[in-house]
């Protein structure tokens, strides 16, 4: 086989796993953002998610478990938010922002109080996490050219949640568009007083929504500590929240670009760790600093209007004051 095709399959398997956390968070952000909730709590949500499946997992000795803790946190966070932006009007910015920082603060806090690890959670055993799995025919067609490598790697042994993540966009993209809640949802992102005025309660539709929102937030945290690793790290998320809103803004706001936006991301972060180290340039090594930053300068170039015009929700952000 050739060594080129070694790389691309490795490469391939990696962006898979890269971008499920993304996936979570942009099919998240959709969902907040399309009820006219804007978010930019996702990072803080996803990382207290993250420490709630590891702690949890490490007490019960369950998976199932800390996914279930996991999406209770990230739902909590998400109503705080709700109760901050929905119930009292206040700033949607303001309030996301905080809880990145309550969590970053919060979960390290713990973690020390609790497991004296400088911020960690406990390693965590096999039958405490989401394991890969072996889905048919791995291993039969191994030999068969091409397919065989490529069914193997990229698409045969991945985490349950990695299959979740994929199943999610074509689930958020027909509730958006085939059901009567997805209409509404739109429908209150763009003009509430409408939605309002139809006997149709404004404030329930964008809890719901955030909750949805929670949900997701809770699936990409678990990911993180007890699929992708084997338990929780200090500030684990490493900024993935924020790239996940670049994705959402990337695929303005509809789920398959959004998507393809996260692969591309998942893609340059599984492309960097396999180019440092190759020498370029008759022979001269480029620092591993730049290859980390790709990811990161990839999100700043689009958010700084590299993208085309992205036209968000007509309301997004701004609080809705029924009329009397």
């Amino acid at each position: 086989m050739p060594d080129w095709f070694v790389i691309a399959i490795s490469t391939l398997a990696a962006t898979i796993r890269t971008s499920t956390p993304l996936i979570f968070c942009a099919m998240a952000g959709l969902v907040s953002e399309r009820s006219g909730v804007i978010d930019i709590g996702l990072e803080g949500k996803m990382l207290s998610a993250a420490f709630a499946a590891a702690a949890v997992a490490a007490l019960t000795g369950s998976a199932w478990d800390g996914l279930a803790a996991a999406m209770l946190v990230a739902v909590l966070m998400s109503l705080l938010h709700g109760f901050a932006c929905i119930t009292h009007r206040g700033d949607q910015v303001v309030s996301g922002v905080a809880i990145n920082i309550i969590a970053s603060g919060l979960t390290v806090v713990l973690a020390n109080a609790w497991y004296s690890r400088g911020g960690e959670t406990p390693p965590l055993q096999a039958e405490q996490r989401f394991m890969p799995l072996t889905l048919p025919g791995v291993g039969n067609i191994d030999h068969v050219p091409l397919i065989g490598p490529l069914y193997h790697q990229v698409l045969g042994e991945k985490s349950l949640l990695t299959y979740l993540a994929f199943l999610s966009v074509p689930l958020i993209a027909w509730m958006l568009y085939r059901s009567r809640f997805g209409l509404r949802l739109r429908a209150v992102g763009e003009n509430p007083a409408v939605v309002d005025t139809a006997g149709i309660s404004v404030t329930w539709l964008r809890y719901r929504a955030v909750m949805l929102n929670g949900v997701l937030c809770g699936f990409a945290g678990a990911f993180l500590s007890i699929s992708q690793n084997a338990g929780f790290q200090r500030d684990m998320t490493a900024g993935k929240g924020f790239i996940a809103l670049a994705a959402m803004i990337f695929g303005k706001w509809r789920p398959l670009p959004a998507l393809l936006a996260c692969l591309l991301f998942g893609f340059l972060d599984a492309g960097s760790s396999r180019l440092q180290g190759v020498p370029i340039f008759g022979g001269v090594q480029i620092p591993v600093q730049i290859f980390q930053a790709l990811p990161y300068v990839l999100t700043v170039v689009l958010l700084a209007g590299f993208i085309g015009k992205a036209i968000p929700p007509k309301a997004i952000g701004r609080p809705y004051v029924k009329e009397r």
